[in-house]
């Protein structure tokens, strides 16, 4: 299955597992479930993944490497600074939450499913050749900045 690897971009990926959530949740709307908290909630998380989102983002313009998952070979340095001291893909994990945002606000507990699947998706097709691009470019420093810091949280 080396073919899916970094082939789709992640915020596309995300793009799809939302509308798939949605797709779910018109097909099978019986399954909805009436959590009066939904909106708030789903709102919070929004907010936390365009955070995650955005301080990615900036510390890798910071650094002035690049923010194309598709390309890790043009990667220049390994971003360790602000967001990065607490997960190595904090872009990644802003997609999930916000697709677990999204679960919560149709409150649909069908479409959750699929935040187990854009995990195991991206930990396989794109998270791992990244991982071996960049060990592959910075050796010795990636491997100790993927002892010190999670893959996700």
């Amino acid at each position: 299955m080396k073919t899916l690897e970094l082939k789709i971009p992640p915020a596309l990926l995300m793009l799809v597992f939302m509308a798939a959530m949605w797709l779910i949740d018109y097909v099978l709307p019986m399954f909805k479930l009436n959590w009066d908290w939904r909106e708030w909630v789903a709102r919070v998380l929004f907010l936390a993944a365009i955070t995650c989102i955005v301080s990615g983002i900036v510390s890798f313009k910071k650094a002035r490497t690049t923010v194309n998952p598709t390309q890790p070979e043009k990667t220049t340095s390994v971003v360790t600074t602000g967001i990065y001291q607490l997960t190595r893909n904090p872009m990644y994990l802003g997609f999930f939450i916000m697709i677990l945002a999204l679960a919560i606000k149709l409150a649909n507990p069908i479409t959750w499913v699929l935040l187990p699947l854009f995990v195991i998706y991206m930990n396989q097709f794109q998270i791992k050749p990244e991982e071996r691009a960049l060990t592959e470019i910075f050796g010795n420093n990636y491997l100790q900045y993927q002892q010190s810091v999670r893959r996700w949280i």
